[in-house]
């Protein structure tokens, strides 16, 4: 996709056979009681999940579960859920209910097994979600706050591909609502009577939340650190429409993993002499202003390899020293030759938990590689869906692709970008983890320039339902991540209108 050279590459043939696997999300929706702060403040805190217990037994309605989920009765824990996972579906479950606008809710569950996750969506704000790997009875809790106009969230969990079964118990979600208090008047829940202090445990420290860019609705660009005919730039060149900055690429070393990174000398000269400390104090002044900047490893050429535990450590040990050398918010994962989601879902937790907070996550697959929650790429992005910030899909250099109604879409065109975003949207993501990855100019890639008014129309249609194409999503997603284009040099050679059209309209969006 993106080399130093901008090569075309040939157009992939249509694929046939892959469907997105859907969440499955609930469709009823209650209606609310009220929108006022002050209402929901005079509310009682109650649980608002209905059979969180499972103490029902084989009816575990209104609970809405995949094919892989039953209730089971255990001689000392009662009735729990069980997931099984298998195939491309990891067992999820998930349940619509009311909740108070401008109101904090609290979500716990009690889950055993390996990569159980927890989690709501539809909050009107950031929605919370958590994991853990412990095999022992443990407890998962997050808590959020509804938006203006919320009256109903999805609370869901679910298992992971290839895994052994998991339980859950004891899923309460509290806060302002209509109901007796002694539903449960407290935000906690506590593990089941076998379990042990010694046995339970919290979810590891890489599951903690990570600090997003302060937006709602990101542009990200990639500058590139070579020069190929576009127009070369300096860090702070980079408009500041773009809230996230990626520089391009990390190096691979001789060490499996390990990446590294040196300013190129050609882009130097052609900037008049551009160093190593005017690089690091313009990533300085871009995060002073509120943006992000991050290291990218991969491109077309990328040859950097993930595919075991060793190598794991080397990526997010270099990754760290190069965060720490130069000032980066985080990492941008481009790997075009190969991704091995469980050693750099490892990498990554580990590169989180060294970073922090403040840590941000990007990744830009290909069209082939989100096509189906079974692909490697669209695994790792839901095994790191914890910290990860957005995933930017490059739709481009793909030919004509499948969306998730099983349409043939043709790159270039609104329906390709709603079509196939939904797949991911469907498919686990949250709505603010999905972003349009789109060429700058018809210079920046060898197939699949789409016009600005385009892309705006397309997150239109994704975040409202309005100005859709032919093809219209079955749901709207307010939430929706972003744009990114490649690249900021291609965007500066066309006169900035990716910058300028798609940023503007971005950032304007509720």
């Amino acid at each position: 996709m993106r080399a130093p050279q901008n090569s075309p590459r040939p157009a992939r043939a249509l694929l046939a056979g892959l469907t997105a696997a859907s969440l499955g999300l609930v469709g009823l929706v209650m209606a609310g009681s009220g929108s006022a702060t002050a209402e929901a403040a005079a509310l009682p805190n109650v649980n608002v999940v209905a059979n969180g217990d499972f103490a029902s037994g084989n009816h575990i309605s209104p609970w809405v579960c995949g094919p892989t989920v039953a209730a089971v009765n255990n001689s000392a824990t009662g009735w729990d859920l069980q997931g099984s996972p298998a195939g491309s579906d990891y067992a999820n479950c998930s349940q619509t209910v009311t909740v108070q606008p401008n109101s904090t809710y609290t979500l716990t569950s009690v889950v055993q097994g390996s990569y159980v996750f927890a989690g709501v969506t539809g909050t009107g704000g950031t929605d919370p979600s958590t994991w853990s790997s412990n095999t022992g009875w443990n407890t998962l809790t997050s808590t959020f706050t509804t938006g203006a106009a919320t009256t109903s969230v999805s609370v869901w969990f679910h298992g992971w591909y290839g895994q052994a079964p998991f339980l859950v118990d004891k899923v309460s979600l509290v806060g302002p609502g209509v109901g007796s208090p002694s539903q449960t008047a407290s935000s906690s829940a506590s593990p089941s009577p076998s379990v042990s202090p010694s046995t339970s445990a919290s979810p590891s420290p890489s599951s903690s939340p990570t600090t997003p860019p302060s937006k709602k609705h990101l542009l990200t660009g990639y500058w590139q650190n070579f020069y190929n005919g576009a127009t070369p730039q300096r860090i702070s060149d980079v408009p500041a429409a773009y809230d996230v900055i990626a520089v391009a690429f990390a190096d691979a070393t001789s060490t499996q993993g390990a990446i590294s990174f040196t300013l190129d000398p050609t882009l130097s000269s052609k900037l008049n002499g551009y160093t190593d400390a005017q690089f690091k104090a313009d990533i300085a002044a871009k995060k002073a202003a509120g943006k992000k900047v991050i290291i990218s490893v991969g491109g077309q050429n990328g040859t950097v390899s993930v595919a075991s535990s060793a190598a794991a450590t080397n990526f997010a040990d270099s990754a760290y020293s190069l965060i720490q050398s130069y000032g980066f918010n985080g990492i941008d994962i481009d790997l075009e030759n190969g991704v091995n989601s469980t050693y750099m879902a490892q990498a990554l937790h580990s590169l989180q938990s060294k970073v922090g907070s403040g840590f941000v996550l990007t990744m830009a697959p290909q069209t082939i590689d989100m096509q189906s929650t079974g692909g490697e790429y669209f695994k790792l992005a839901l095994a790191t869906k914890d910290i990860l910030t957005i995933v930017n899909m490059q739709y481009y250099n793909s030919g004509t692709m499948l969306g998730c109604d099983g349409g043939v879409y043709a790159q270039g065109t609104e329906n390709f970008l709603t079509g196939l975003a939904c797949i991911q949207l469907q498919g686990g993501l949250r709505a603010d983890q999905v972003g349009l990855g789109v060429p700058a100019s018809t210079s920046a890639a060898g197939g699949g320039y789409t016009s600005p008014s385009v892309v705006n129309a397309a997150l239109d249609c994704l975040a409202s339902g309005t100005n859709c194409g032919s093809f219209k999503p079955s749901q709207t997603w307010p939430a929706i991540g972003g744009a990114m284009t490649w690249s900021t040099n291609w965007d500066a050679t066309a006169g900035n209108p990716v910058a300028n059209t798609i940023g503007s309209h971005l950032h304007a969006m509720p």
